[in-house]
């Protein structure tokens, strides 16, 4: 519309709106579920969240928009029957939170991106736009209306000597329900497990049909080093009184020892110095990868590994794209490029522990 505000878009000169179309093949296990929207007296409503969940070759069914008209990043064209729709998206809604992070004071393309980064499944926090407009108005800070942390932690714990530096626990008349004490200053103590949290994967798998007897075998299994996600009981809580799954998905991860690594090239006499190549993933699927790293050239100084994987162009996500259009993201800066790139280790490990 004449409203919609015009920029640089993900592919060209399009407006700054990002679709995710509908697919019949969708499921609905996780259902829409929502704050109470009790109005305060002043017409500000709560925030609601929602968990939308799809497959490989499905699409989330809304569109977000940045308009002149109305402040905010906005949902708006939910496809009928669409995931969006089911679980109770509103066409108006303000988008606040992208899995537990504030995202009303960002960029319209990175709000984009982080949609579109979070894969098959993402946590949205919206209010709806009478609400927002009102709260705007109040001059209200909207990120105080939203939980502090709403993110379980995926920590990877080393044995030493001493062992894990945690013990687990099975709540009296519960099942399959194990808390974490931590010892100071050991192993989960530096991993960042946080005292009194709740196991609720190991290593990639849910624990919830364990037994305290299958969990310590699946410990001893492990070997040297164990990949837990857990979460505080305030985060605990906050999914489970809404019928919330927690998984690795929608997880901390800043403290793993996996890094994703930032590679800025400046081109040469003799170009980069590396050629690029499509194969398969072993997370399924097809990826860009990095291959005959020349020594001495711009790519090998900035620090590029062959087999590593190309995540991100200039700052934007190629999930879905061929190779073609990955290349032609790369030749759009004539003298420069940079790259978010991930090594084969990392990239296994983060698809084991479904992240």
């Amino acid at each position: 519309s004449a409203a919609m505000k015009q920029t640089k878009g993900l592919e060209g000169d399009k407006m700054s709106i990002i679709k995710f179309e509908f697919n019949p093949k969708v499921g609905i296990d996780n259902p829409a579920l929502t704050l109470t929207e009790d109005t305060d007296g002043e017409g500000v409503g709560e925030p609601r969240f929602y968990l939308l969940t799809k497959e490989n070759t499905e699409t989330f069914g809304f569109c977000l928009h940045e308009e002149l008209v109305c402040p905010g990043h906005i949902i708006r064209q939910i496809e009928m029957g669409g995931v969006a729709q089911r679980r109770g998206l509103q066409d108006g809604d303000r988008l606040l939170q992208v899995n537990g992070h504030f995202v009303d004071d960002m960029d319209h393309l990175r709000v984009v991106q982080k949609i579109k980064a979070s894969g098959n499944q993402v946590l949205l926090a919206v209010l709806d736009g009478d609400s927002y407009e009102a709260a705007k108005s109040l001059g209200r800070d909207l990120s105080q209306m939203l939980p502090d942390d709403i993110r379980p932690r995926l920590c990877h714990v080393t044995r030493d000597k001493s062992g894990f530096g945690f013990s687990v626990s099975c709540p009296e008349g519960t099942k399959a329900t194990f808390q974490l004490s931590v010892l100071q200053d050991g192993p989960a103590d530096r991993a960042g497990v946080p005292p009194g949290s709740w196991l609720l994967e190991l290593n990639g798998d849910s624990v919830k049909s364990y037994s305290h007897t299958q969990l310590t075998r699946k410990l001893k299994q492990s070997g040297n080093k164990v990949t837990l996600l857990v979460a505080s009981s305030a985060v605990e809580e906050f999914y489970r009184l809404r019928g919330l799954r927690v998984t690795a998905a929608l997880a901390d991860t800043s403290r793993l020892p996996f890094k994703v690594r930032e590679l800025h090239l400046v081109k040469g006499p003799a170009g980069y110095g590396f050629l690029l190549k499509e194969d398969d993933c072993s997370s399924g699927g097809v990826g860009q990868f990095l291959w005959d790293v020349d020594a001495g050239l711009p790519a090998e100084q900035a620090g590029m590994k062959e087999g590593d994987r190309v995540l991100a162009v200039n700052g934007e996500s190629i999930e879905g794209l061929d190779h073609e259009q990955t290349v032609d993201r790369i030749r759009a800066r004539e003298d420069q490029v940079t790259l978010l790139v991930i090594d084969p280790a990392a990239d296994e490990f983060y698809h084991s522990v479904g992240v």
